[in-house]
């Protein structure tokens, strides 16, 4: 054989070996660790932003009209039970939009991080096939042309040329695909930029939309003050303010009563459910031991004279979990004008805990509940000018200090 054709037989030989190596690498690096880039993915992250932007535009419509809510209260004034039932009701849907609020900024944070996450390997997919592409391009550019000719120069006979032009063609349709799966990633990549910054607008709406709603429930819970003290300074004659006190609490104690006389009927069935033991409570505002008012008398802060307080006042913010105090069945969960949102706990041996001013309740009359069972949310429903949880013991159809049974 000629030097001359060993020659071009080793080009050819050189040109495959290269061509090979150029596949390799770039298959290698993309084809390996590349998610495939679909159409579907793109129109998926498209839904994304659109489904971000819906959000955006029913937290805008589910705001609270507060200037609403205060004018038709202004109808039920003349009733101050009813005044105080209507109000309630209002704080208590506020404060389950501030909670749906809270749980809807969760998830979206969470969502953000998975966008993150995702915007992160597309870009990563995407340096890597630049990479592989620019060894590609760079290797067509210096050998490209060369090679092919010598290919289609050297080949034996006229089947051996066509086989040759078809591998020249497969080379040319690999390197189509693979610029067309870059453009793809590109493409993916703007898109999910795109919902990255939809869903991080949709957060920081739902956050303002989160202030503004704790804007309202303060504002209302000062309405609910203003209107209680002025009630109270209303009444000239002391002597009826204090008639008016005492029949607010006789009322509670009967609805508490009936409720006791109530559970009597089915005594022998809830005994052997539950008897109380000696143990100790469980603290029932976890994480808040402030008592901004304490069991016993005290100098009502309103009429100036001592008065019989019968349980003690837990201070803790709005929505701060209320737990049971010990194991038994909740034998009353409903609202009262006086003590708002209320539950009631039958613990066995004539033994009750009382909740009371409770913003959101967990349980229904027939729960049985273990200690320390979230039951509810502290509030500020009933006759209460702040947040905080009235917490009372019974024993034997009458109110007894909580310490006997904390520490």
């Amino acid at each position: 054989m000629s030097l001359l054709k060993k020659s071009h037989k080793n080009r050819i030989v050189k040109g495959f070996i290269c061509a090979a190596t150029a596949i390799a690498i770039f298959a290698g690096s993309c084809i390996s660790s590349c998610a495939e880039v679909t159409e579907e993915s793109i129109k998926a992250k498209e839904a994304q932003i659109s489904d971000a932007k819906k959000e955006r535009d029913s937290l805008s419509t589910a705001k609270t009209n507060l200037e609403k809510i205060k004018k038709d209260l202004e109808k039920s004034k003349s009733d101050l039970n009813a005044y105080i039932t209507e109000l309630d009701a209002s704080l208590t849907d506020i404060q389950s939009k501030i909670d749906a609020l809270t749980d809807q900024i969760t998830e979206k944070e969470k969502e953000i991080e998975e966008t993150t996450r995702e915007l992160e390997e597309a870009e990563r997919i995407q340096q890597e096939q630049y990479v592989a592409m620019k060894k590609r391009i760079k290797f067509m550019y210096e050998r490209g042309d060369t090679m092919y000719m010598e290919l289609l120069v050297e080949s034996g006979s006229f089947g051996d040329m066509l086989n040759k032009a078809e591998y020249i063609e497969m080379l040319s349709s690999y390197d189509r695909k693979k610029l067309n799966e870059y453009i793809a990633t590109t493409q993916l990549i703007t898109v999910t930029k795109e919902a990255l910054e939809e869903e991080k607008a949709t957060l920081d709406l739902a956050m303002e939309e989160k202030e503004k709603e704790e804007a309202n429930l303060q504002d209302l819970l000062a309405t609910k003050s203003n209107e209680l003290s002025a009630v109270k300074a209303d009444i000239s004659d002391k002597e009826a303010a204090i008639a008016e006190y005492e029949a607010e609490i006789k009322a509670e104690n009967a609805t508490i009563a009936a409720l006791e006389k109530e559970v009597a009927a089915d005594k022998a069935a809830l005994y052997s459910k539950y008897k109380y033991d000696g143990g100790v409570f469980t603290w029932p505002c976890p994480n808040y031991t402030r008592i901004s008012d304490n069991f016993g008398m005290r100098m009502h802060p309103t009429l100036g004279i001592e008065k019989m307080h019968n349980g003690i006042d837990l201070a803790a913010p709005a929505g701060s979990a209320i737990l049971a105090a010990y194991n038994g069945t909740v034998v009353a969960a409903d609202y009262n004008s006086s003590m708002g949102n209320y539950i009631m706990i039958n613990h066995g041996g004539g033994l009750y805990t009382i909740y009371m001013h409770c913003s959101k309740l967990y349980v229904s009359k027939g729960t049985d509940v273990t200690a320390g069972t979230k039951i509810a949310a502290v509030g500020s429903t009933g006759r209460s000018t702040g947040n905080h949880l009235h917490f009372g013991v019974r024993l034997n159809g009458a109110y007894v200090s909580p310490w006997n049974y904390l520490k």
